[in-house]
């Protein structure tokens, strides 16, 4: 069980409407409104299935990830190279540790104004993972 909501904030319905989160028990949930029927889906395999596409991608890319995160740190040596592929590797305890710490509210507030966003259908079902627009989109 998840101890976060990872997406708070960045999750809307297919009508482009804000998904709520709630608290039942221990438990959280995005609830959608179903035509004034809220529909309750468990955030942790919302927010699984999310992860599991954005490292989906990492897959392969290890090499040029790394490479940038060394320039943006400053640190280009070899110890600071393998202790980035390595952590891009042992994908498993990311989502876990994802899923116990949550993302810190101003990443969602970031990831929200660079128009990241999750689409659910009614049945709380991922329907689109909108990315942020890679800059070289945006012509000159």
């Amino acid at each position: 069980m998840s101890a976060k909501v990872l997406f708070e904030g960045l999750v809307v319905d297919e009508w482009d409407n804000p998904v709520v989160v709630k608290q039942v028990g221990g438990d959280f949930f995005y609830v959608i409104d179903d035509d004034g029927f809220l529909r309750h889906v468990e955030s942790e395999a919302v927010d699984r299935r999310v992860l599991g596409e954005l490292f989906g991608m990492i897959n392969g890319q290890e090499e040029v990830i790394s490479e940038g995160a060394m320039k943006m740190l400053g640190q280009e040596d070899i110890f600071t190279k393998a202790a980035i592929e390595a952590s891009l590797k042992d994908v498993d305890s990311q989502v876990e540790g994802l899923l116990q710490t949550g993302l810190p509210e101003d990443m969602r507030a970031w990831l929200g104004m660079m128009g990241f966003r999750v689409v659910l259908d009614i049945h709380g079902e991922v329907v689109e993972i909108a990315q942020p627009a890679d800059p070289e989109d945006y012509g000159e």
